[in-house]
């Protein structure tokens, strides 16, 4: 991936400019694939890759207005980024009032770097500015490193969900944090 096909922002998050979807879709899918592709077929990571992150899906998601995309940009250039949603926008109903951070990516040279910590501080930082008591996510049973990661931050599980990638249906552990 070629993080200079971003364009120059200031240090820092911002919100992902809606002319900017097509640098959104190349760090999505760069961020999906060099976390998940050793773990998973060719077919469902394309399958997958067509259906959610493509140009067309990601331009209906911008265009909601519970959902919302943040860029972490480090020189310049999009190096990471979150996408939270709130109400109708979330990938379940839960049973409390909180803001989902459906999606968090770092590219691969910029993990370790606070990158992810600094975004989900901002997500959680947004919940309370709504004035919401939780934040929530789902992450793959089998991605160790971000369960832990979540759990360093004061996530707890709370349920479970199934998360269809190509023709694999796989299991995301619901996890949740009340916010103080």
């Amino acid at each position: 991936m070629d993080a200079n096909s971003f364009g120059p922002m200031k240090e820092g998050i911002h919100a992902w400019p809606v002319d900017e979807i097509a640098n959104l879709c190349e760090l999505s899918r760069a961020t999906f694939v060099e976390t998940f592709a050793q773990q998973n077929t060719e077919e469902d990571m394309a399958a997958y890759l067509d259906s959610h992150l493509s140009i067309e899906k990601l331009q209906e998601e911008v265009a909601e207005s519970s959902a919302t995309f943040y860029g972490y940009y480090v020189e310049g250039q999009a190096a990471a980024y979150l996408k939270v949603n709130q109400t109708e926008a979330q990938t379940e109903q839960v049973s409390f009032e909180g803001l989902e951070v459906e999606r968090l990516y770092v590219l691969k040279g910029h993990k370790g770097k606070g990158l992810g910590k600094a975004l989900m501080v901002y997500a959680e930082d947004l919940a309370r500015s709504e004035g919401l008591e939780w934040i929530w996510l789902g992450v793959w049973e089998h991605n160790a490193a971000a369960i832990s990661f979540y759990e360093l931050g004061g996530f707890e599980p709370f349920g479970s969900h199934v998360f269809q990638l190509g023709s694999d249906a796989q299991t995301d552990i619901l996890m949740r944090k009340r916010l103080e």
